[in-house]
């Protein structure tokens, strides 16, 4: 059975990487392999199938990931990311550290990737656990929720705006009902699990190389102005490709120019070189001490990237290995509602695959000829395959594996943190769902 073996795998690679002590890369590696060879994935292709997986999620992350770090290090290192975070202090107060994080999250993530806004993000959380001396976990966990619920729940992010395009559904209606199922849910998880007792047990260190050591004086950090410009500047480079791609279907060479330059990798890179010259000659650090920032941040991604390949390549063999094509098989004719019927098999699909994207779009066209004439709004249908997407995040899920390197935590804390809340928040999608249709229904067409 298909299950049982994605099941026996997340087993085994557990007992690698906890009892034995091996490398999650090699780990990896080794299951996908096991778990291609049980598949029946004959042997002569696997090695393609595992470099199409580490090619797809390493070419998907790795020009984001690393260029985010260095432009992470640069601001580090000359004191920007120092300033924004002494900044949301003054505002916010070091005992509203937490809602200082979701509101900056709820802000950029809102049309950003969760692997951007987090890159982009994650220096600012460090500074803060830095300057204000709280856990790690206290600080960066309320940012890591936000962006999950962001990204998983609400167009335009990949995975909810093509369900939207399956189900024949309004984009902006989506995203409008999703924004009130959402936000609440992220800022209870958010809020709420940095404070579970088995969470504040938890007391990792900010992994070596990310985020410079040093404290600026006052007067040695640049000014306000220009820190925030270059941390907001791929934010709105980014957003405004996204609104514009959702307000008109147009083909000119300037919207493709606004596209490109709005992707995230160009965004970052254009970025990059801004904050190079802004922290760097204008503010009189030579591009030797900037370069040497770059150079540390690329250092310190090297495993991260490899694992988060590793998982990519895992990923793929399930997904090669017919698994999701027997999860829909075994779902057609499930006789419950279509509301719960669409978050269930995304939820399903999201275990055994990992991806949140081959989850939603697979379980859109398992419940798609239930939608016709079953009342449903298409909208809300989209928000519950979207949601029913998030649960579960695990070892199978690259997106696990960021979040465990940059969080410093062991493969079985990993779980119970990231599991854990991905879990609650799909969870509460789902009332939020069945509430907003009721609501719907009551409002009439």
């Amino acid at each position: 059975m298909p299950l049982l073996v994605v099941g026996i795998s997340v087993l085994v690679l557990l007992i690698l990487m906890t009892r034995l002590k091996l490398n999650g890369f090699a780990a990896l590696l080794l299951v996908a392999v096991g778990v291609a060879l049980v598949q029946g994935i004959p042997l002569v292709t696997i090695p393609d199938v595992l470099a199409e997986g580490i090619g797809g999620q390493i070419g998907d992350t790795m020009l984001t990931i690393g260029l985010g770090a260095m432009l992470g290090r640069v601001m580090g290192d000359s004191g920007a990311a120092q300033r924004i975070a002494g900044t949301l202090l003054d505002s916010f107060g070091p005992r509203w550290v937490q809602v200082a994080m979701v509101v900056t999250a709820m802000l950029i993530g809102v049309t950003m990737f969760y692997e951007v806004a987090f890159i982009i993000i994650v220096p600012i959380a460090f500074t803060l656990v830095r300057v204000t001396g709280a856990p790690l976990l206290w600080v960066g966990l309320p940012m890591s929720v936000t962006l999950s619920t962001m990204h998983s729940f609400l167009p335009p992010h990949p995975g909810p705006t093509a369900v939207a395009a399956t189900f024949d559904a309004s984009v902006g209606l989506t995203l409008l009902y999703g924004l009130f199922i959402a936000v609440p849910a992220g800022a209870l998880v958010a809020l709420v699990w940095p404070r579970l007792p088995f969470v504040k047990a938890m007391t990792p260190s900010i992994p070596q190389g990310l985020v410079g050591e040093r404290e600026f004086t006052d007067e040695e950090m640049p000014g306000l102005g220009w820190s925030l410009f270059v941390a907001l500047f791929p934010v709105a480079l980014i957003v405004t490709a996204a609104v514009t791609d959702m307000a008109t279907s147009a083909e000119t060479g300037f919207l493709h120019f606004v596209a490109f330059v709005g992707s995230a990798p160009i965004a970052l890179m254009l970025t990059l070189c801004l904050a190079v010259w802004a922290f760097g000659p204008r503010i009189g650090r030579s591009l030797e001490e900037v370069g040497a920032s770059c150079s540390s941040a690329a250092k310190a991604m090297a495993m991260i990237l490899l694992v988060i390949g590793a998982g990519g390549a895992f990923k793929n063999v399930l997904v090669e290995g017919g698994i999701s094509d027997y999860i829909k098989d075994a779902t057609d004719g499930w006789s419950v509602s279509p509301i719960v019927l669409a978050w269930l098999v995304a939820v399903i699909l999201r275990i055994a695959l990992g991806s949140a994207t081959v989850a939603v779009v697979t379980a859109s066209g398992v419940v798609l000829p239930l939608l016709a004439g079953s009342g449903v709004h298409p909208e809300v249908m989209v928000l519950a395959v979207a949601c029913g997407s998030i649960a579960f995040s695990h070892v199978n899920d690259p997106g696990f594996w960021l979040f465990k390197e940059y969080f410093n935590l062991s493969v079985i804390e990993a779980i119970k943190v990231r599991t854990g809340y991905t879990t609650v928040l799909a969870v509460l999608g789902l009332g939020g769902v069945l509430v907003a249709e009721q609501v719907l229904d009551l409002l009439g067409p």
